[in-house]
Formats: C-alpha cells, sequence, structure tokens
C-alpha cells in the first residue's frame, strides 16, 4: 500500500519564520518560548522567560501564536515541536517557526507526525548549509511531505494523546508528590520546626508535645483534638522523638543529640568514567552512556554506546541518584534504563541514610553549587570534592530517620514507579507512532484495544 502524503505548506495557513534578532529580557512581562522550553512534542514553562510589552509587540508583528498554532525549532536543537495551549499569550524567540494548520487539519495529528520518524528523517536528510550548526531552511521546511489518513487522523491524534495525557497527568501528580516530601525535609532537617515549636512552647509555658505535633502535622491545637485517636497517638508517639534544645555546630545550631556531618560523610560520590576508552565489544552488547544530556532529557535513546564489561559500580540502574556536577549541575533520580556512568556524573550511594536523605541533601545545596560553578573561570563551570565536604548537614538519631522513613520513603517510591510507568507509555507511543502514520498498523485495532482493556 502506498503511503499518502502532502507538503507541510499545503497543510498550514501560515509558515512563518521568527524574528532574526534576539529578546529583549524583562523579569516579567509577556513569555518568549525558547528553545530550551520545546522537547518531546511538549511546551514546558516551568522556566519561563519574558520580554515587555512593547518588545513583544514588535516581535508579534508578522504573526501572534494562538492557541491550536505548532512551533517547531529550526537548530540548536532542530526538529523540535509543540502546540500552543488555550490560554497563553506568546512570542516566538530565536531559531523558531510558526506553523499555523489550516482549519480541516487536525493540529495534534500534525503535532504526531511532525515527530514521527518518517518527518524526523527528512528534516536530518535536509540538514545544515555548510555551517557548523545544524539548521533547517523554512524552503526547506515547506516542501517536508506529511503522512495523510483523511478521517482516521483523528483518532490516530486522540490515541496518542490518551498516552501522552496519561504521562503528563503522572508528571504533574509527581511534582505534587515530591513537592510534599522536600516540604517534610526542610520541616525536620533543615528548618528543625517540631525543636523549635517545643523550645517556643516552654518559653511560652505551654506544651512542648502539643506544639511538635501542630509543627509536625501542620494542624492548629484544635484541630488536633478532631484527628482520629490512632492517628492522634502515632503523632505524638513522632513529636516525642524530637529533642527540646539545640546545640551549636559548624552548621550553626542543630538539635541536641543530632551529628553535624558533610555530604561525603553521609554517602559515596562516585565520579563516572571517561567510556570513550570502554567502546562496546559488538553492535548488539552494549550499554547506553549516560551523560549530562541524558540526565536531563530522563532518557538515553539515541546515546553513546559503551561496553557491558566495565565494573559494576559504574552501571546505573534505575532508581540511582544522579548528580552532574559539571556544566549544567542536576540532581535527579535515574528512571531511563540501564546505562554506563560516564564522568562529569555521580553516582550518589550511601550505607547509612536513606537515599531521600541523600537525594534532598544534595539538592538542598544545589542553587549553592550553582554558584559556585558559575563562578568559575573556565569554559565549564563546575564543583569540586571539597565543596561536598564543605556541604553540612543535621543527621538525626536512628529513631528520628525511622519516622522520617516512614513519611518520606513511600511518596519517594511512588515518584519512581510514576516514572517508570510513565517510561513505558511513552516506549509505547513511540512504537504506534510510525506503524499508524506508515499505516502498518490500522487505527481501528488501537482503539478495539482500549475498549476492552484500558491500555490507551
Amino acid at each position: 500500500m502506498s503511503l499518502k502524503t502532502e507538503s507541510l505548506a499545503s497543510m498550514c495557513e501560515a509558515v512563518i519564520d521568527c524574528p532574526h534578532s534576539t529578546p529583549v529580557w524583562s523579569k516579567s512581562g509577556y513569555v518568549v518560548l525558547r528553545n530550551k522550553n520545546i522537547k518531546d512534542g511538549r511546551l514546558d514553562l516551568s522556566e519561563p522567560s519574558f520580554t515587555d510589552g512593547e518588545h513583544f509587540k514588535q516581535r508579534i508583528r508578522r504573526m501572534a501564536p494562538q492557541p491550536g498554532d505548532i512551533v517547531i525549532t529550526r537548530e540548536a536543537p532542530m526538529g523540535e515541536v509543540c502546540k500552543i495551549p488555550e490560554g497563553l499569550t506568546c512570542c516566538l524567540g530565536q531559531r523558531q517557526v510558526l506553523l499555523r494548520p489550516k482549519a480541516d487539519v487536525d493540529a495534534d495529528y500534525l503535532l504526531y507526525a511532525l515527530q514521527s520518524p518518517f518527518v524526523q528523517n527528512q528534516i536530518r536528510w535536509n540538514e545544515g548549509t555548510g555551517s557548523t550548526v545544524s539548521n533547517i531552511r523554512i524552503p526547506v521546511l515547506e516542501k517536508i511531505e506529511i503522512p495523510r489518513h483523511d478521517q482516521a487522523e483523528t483518532s490516530i491524534a486522540k490515541a496518542l494523546g490518551s498516552l501522552d495525557s496519561k504521562i503528563d497527568l503522572n508528571r504533574h501528580i509527581n511534582q505534587t508528590l515530591e513537592a510534599m516530601a522536600k516540604v517534610i525535609f526542610k520541616s525536620w532537617f533543615v528548618d528543625f520546626d517540631p525543636v523549635k515549636a517545643k523550645m517556643a512552647a516552654i518559653e511560652q509555658g505551654q506544651d512542648p508535645l502539643r506544639a511538635a505535633m501542630c509543627a509536625i502535622s501542620g494542624k492548629t491545637d484544635a484541630e488536633l483534638d478532631q484527628i482520629p485517636r490512632e492517628q492522634h497517638d502515632q503523632l505524638a508517639t513522632t513529636a516525642a522523638l524530637f529533642p527540646e534544645t539545640m546545640e551549636e555546630s559548624e552548621l550553626g545550631e542543630i538539635p541536641q543529640g543530632w551529628e553535624e556531618k558533610s555530604l561525603d560523610q553521609i554517602a559515596s560520590y562516585l565520579n563516572g568514567l571517561a567510556l570513550q576508552k570502554f567502546p562496546p565489544e559488538s553492535e548488539d552488547e552494549y550499554l547506553s552512556v549516560i551523560k549530562i544530556a541524558q540526565l536531563r532529557a530522563g532518557y538515553a535513546s539515541g546515546a553513546d554506546r559503551a561496553s557491558k564489561n566495565i565494573k559494576p559500580e559504574y552501571i546505573v540502574q534505575d532508581g540511582d541518584v544522579l548528580f552532574s556536577w559539571s556544566g549544567s549541575l542536576e540532581v535527579d533520580v535515574w528512571t531511563g534504563g540501564v546505562g554506563a556512568l560516564n564522568q562529569h556524573l555521580f553516582k550518589i550511594t550511601s550505607e547509612s541514610v536513606p537515599k531521600w536523605f541523600y537525594y534532598f541533601a544534595t539538592k538542598h545545596y544545589l542553587p549553592q553549587f550553582r554558584e559556585i560553578a558559575a563562578d568559575k573561570a573556565t569554559t565549564m563551570g563546575h564543583i569540586q570534592r571539597k565543596h561536598l565536604s564543605d556541604a553540612k548537614t543535621a543527621v538525626p538519631k536512628p529513631d528520628v530517620m525511622r519516622a522520617a522513613s516512614e513519611n518520606i520513603s513511600p511518596i519517594f517510591n511512588q515518584v519512581i514507579s510514576l516514572r517508570l510507568q510513565s517510561g513505558k507509555l511513552a516506549d509505547l507511543r513511540d512504537a504506534l507512532l510510525p506503524k499508524l502514520l506508515s499505516g502498518e498498523l490500522a487505527i481501528g485495532k488501537i482503539v478495539g484495544l482500549a475498549d476492552t482493556t484500558g491500555a490507551i
């Protein structure tokens, strides 16, 4: 069966290049889309950039983006796409093209088609103009052929979109879960709220245990009497574990009886290998190389390859905590499959504290580490091991650590579980996409599967 295609230009009302000028940045105002915000078919504005009203008007002079429009990046990187959501007023940044689908074209279908290997291969095949930066020119972009499936296109988009909706839902749930765990960690181990609440209560002649219970639960004294007896008693037991005084340390005042330790005392920070020295033995037997780019993306698809015969400690498994200490400093839990630890990345492990503790303790110092790296007069900012030694944290007594684990570990484990689930959903989406667009797989079979199993 021959594949029916149509040029991108004929499917769009307009193909508009971005202004060829650097945006004038401001701390607030109108959102400017940047290439870093566009990845894996979605728009991520968790770290937005802005310009003022005057320069916004200049940047939308040719056309203002509207909901349903598609943005594709021309270079650095090339071929990433997203759709403008409802309620967003924005303008293009640099190295981007605005696509406005015609009224009879399903924008979601076009979004998925642009991500397909069939289209991405066309983009890569035409990449470059002899310069060192890969890019795609507007005339080439307009001629790209898009597979067409008539009335089935909306169903194809809905099937793939249902997978992405679940992935997005998992992402939002995880943001909430991690924020909850972070709040507990900061309250107990950074701000020492239960201890300080006890101290303040003693000064005011009040019950220190009740004060600590309020600090831990976030409830008022009156609300404590409304919770179930079992929950009340468990809360009282936890509050009793915290001391009523503080003592001096190099970190400052910490709860009495707790220990002040550096990050490299509570955990091992294993630096990765120069994996170019460990090539794979064959085309079929290898480990994906996990570099900073893979850590930021969350997966190792398309990564370099290394030997499977490296020492076991340099093999990364799902659930391992990784820390990129050079270039772009990030701390994250890896859920992108088995891989090999590259240089400039630490794999963090510990035999003395739980995973959640060294994860949040390291993330707590991440802003400070980034400032240190930014001050380096080198092409790639970084931190050194001495900075791990200088970063101190308060380590509680074992009973407090156990109580914290009862609260934080289930949350932390659920975050990892949902990430792994999202990875499987993304793999399913990526497997279905080329088969649906090529006609190898009929959309009716996918819809039938969804109806009988709820898989999509």
